[in-house]
């Protein structure tokens, strides 16, 4: 009868440890189930916590990224932020945001430009605005960018580039312009003049994005993605 009751006892305490362990997993978790912040400095600053944990090797390995969060989207979206960004392979938003399925949409093409690339990503970013009423919008560029590497080799030796990569590239150069004479770096100089000319072009597309910035509902912000450090650093 004791070794009954002791087995009894055993049997409770696996029991509410293993209870005591699913609540952690499911607070662990539980960003995910919230619904998103439509706050823009709100939404901004949850982006810059995440990229802290994604530094600090503090990473919410549950959050949204489980097949039941998968699931549960299913149906319908409502991420917080777009994020336009270089389509370069070291550049993952969700990861150096700390941010899970749902959370973010994501538009990426080479070099992260916006002006020159048509109705195509211009669109793809209104439609995050207008129809799942994204209020921030950020462009993130990155070190060592090969576009804009590509665009100032192609200035400083005037020659012809292959299939649509000289179209890339001539959206770019009015960047290289723009940052030529700066002090520091050319290359970081030219990748932060072309997050900013992408940040005007956002802000100023009629008349969908352009009027939500006049109205103060939707903020559009530049920044910086450093590849060895993982820092996303906003531009002023």
């Amino acid at each position: 009868m004791r070794s009954s009751n002791r087995s009894s006892r055993r049997e409770l305490l696996r029991a509410a440890g293993l209870a005591a362990g699913l609540a952690a997993t499911a607070k662990t978790g539980a960003r995910g189930a919230e619904d998103p912040p439509r706050d823009p400095d709100a939404v901004l600053a949850r982006l810059l916590e995440g990229n802290r944990r994604f530094m600090a090797g503090q990473t919410s390995l549950l959050t949204r990224r489980r097949p039941q969060d998968f699931a549960s989207l299913a149906e319908g979206q409502a991420p917080s932020a777009v994020i336009v960004a270089c389509a370069d392979s070291r550049v993952a938003p969700e990861l150096i945001f700390d941010q899970g399925i749902g959370d973010l949409f994501v538009v990426r093409v080479a070099g992260n430009i916006v002006t020159g690339a048509g109705p195509v990503v211009k669109g793809s970013v209104e439609y995050a605005v207008a129809e799942l009423g994204c209020r921030l919008i950020m462009v993130v560029g990155h070190s060592q960018c090969g576009a804009v590497k590509a665009a100032m080799a192609h200035i400083d030796s005037n020659d012809a580039l292959p299939g649509s990569i000289g179209g890339l590239v001539e959206v770019i150069k009015p960047a290289v312009t723009a940052a030529a004479g700066l002090p520091g770096d050319r290359l970081e100089n030219t990748i932060r003049a072309n997050v900013r000319k992408c940040v005007d072009t956002i802000s100023g597309l009629a008349p969908i994005l352009s009027r939500a910035v006049a109205s103060g509902t939707l903020k559009v912000v530049g920044a910086v993605y450093e590849l060895k450090s993982g820092r996303v650093d906003l531009l002023s």
